[in-house]
């Protein structure tokens, strides 16, 4: 699936670039796509600054700082698609550094990670030995540890 889309994007990013060039003009189309670029790093520098004073804050306040290590990361990863040509991948630049959407997928992330991990976690207590439910379990008495 990974691989599929790793090969389709790259032609759905030309085929739209061309239809755009042909709506507006090529000259338009290479201007936009141009001026991305620094759009990209004018963004990931102030919403990266942000976020690593909401980090630096929740660090000090001794919480944990799981929102905005996600917040982060799609920071630096919508900077990093606005700084590549494209507009799809603009687009979802875009999406991931507005911090109203990024809100919203943080919290489908973390739904997502946290039934995982609950999954997980009752995959690992089903697997071990069975727990005494009727408490059955009587004490041992140990032997000595004298050789």
């Amino acid at each position: 699936m990974l691989l599929v889309l790793l090969l389709l994007w790259p032609i759905a990013e030309v085929f739209v670039v061309v239809k755009v060039a042909e709506a507006i003009g090529v000259l338009l189309t290479v201007a936009l796509l141009i001026v991305t670029w620094p759009l990209g790093m004018w963004a990931l520098r102030s919403q990266g600054r942000i976020v690593w004073r909401r980090f630096a804050a929740a660090v000090l306040e001794g919480r944990p700082p799981a929102k905005e290590v996600i917040d982060g990361a799609f920071v630096l990863l919508g900077g990093g698609l606005l700084i590549v040509p494209g507009f799809l991948t603009d687009a979802l630049g875009i999406v991931l550094l507005a911090p109203p959407t990024r809100a919203v997928l943080r919290l489908l992330l973390l739904r997502n990670v946290q039934s995982r991990l609950v999954v997980r976690a009752a995959r690992a207590v089903r697997a071990r030995a069975p727990y005494d439910v009727d408490s059955t379990a009587r004490d041992v008495d140990q032997p000595p540890l004298n050789p």
